[in-house]
């Protein structure tokens, strides 16, 4: 069963796909800079940062933001 969100700009976008769409965009170094956690700048990869982010609700809440910043959404 799917629901409908239709306030909710994230909703079918996966944390993955909102990593890819960032480290295209900014590249590790300035994604680094941006946020301020080591799995940015420290030996970065996707899959260590999802590991992170997917447990770290604070981390996580950064970088949807950044990723609605980024493609134009006004929060």
């Amino acid at each position: 069963m799917t629901t409908n969100q239709p306030n909710n700009p994230l909703h079918g976008i996966t944390l993955e796909a909102i990593l890819n769409h960032l480290v295209k965009e900014y590249g590790w170094k300035e994604l680094g800079l941006r946020i301020k956690i080591r799995c940015f700048t420290e030996n970065p990869s996707i899959q260590s940062s999802l590991k992170f982010l997917r447990k770290t609700l604070w981390a996580r809440k950064k970088v949807e933001n950044l990723y609605l910043e980024s493609i134009g959404y006004k929060l």
